[in-house]
C-alpha cells in the first residue's frame, strides 16, 4: 500500500510542475496601435490600449516588435510605460 500512496503523491506533484511550467511561458501583448512585446504575466491593461494576448512565438510582420522588459506596463508611440 505505501508503494501505492508513494507513486500517487509522485503523480500529484509531476502534475503541478506540468502546470507550474506552462505558467511561466511567455505570451506576446500587443496593443491598438501595433505594438508587440513578450510578457510573462497575464495582467490587466487599461481597455482603452486594446491589448490583445497571443501564446508564445506568434509572429506578425506588420506589428512593431518592442524590445522585452522586466516589471509591468506597456509600450505607446515605442515609449515604455511602467506602472
Amino acid at each position: 500500500m505505501s508503494g501505492l500512496k508513494t507513486a500517487l503523491v509522485m503523480g500529484v506533484m509531476a502534475a503541478g510542475l506540468a502546470l507550474s511550467a506552462t505558467a511561466a511561458s511567455a505570451e506576446v501583448a500587443c496593443n491598438r496601435w501595433g505594438e508587440c512585446w513578450h510578457v510573462h504575466d497575464h495582467i490587466a491593461y487599461p481597455g482603452a490600449l486594446g491589448v490583445v494576448w497571443h501564446p508564445e512565438g506568434w509572429r506578425a510582420k506588420h506589428m512593431h516588435w518592442r524590445h522585452d522588459r522586466a516589471g509591468h506596463g506597456y509600450y505607446r508611440n515605442g515609449v515604455w510605460v511602467a506602472f
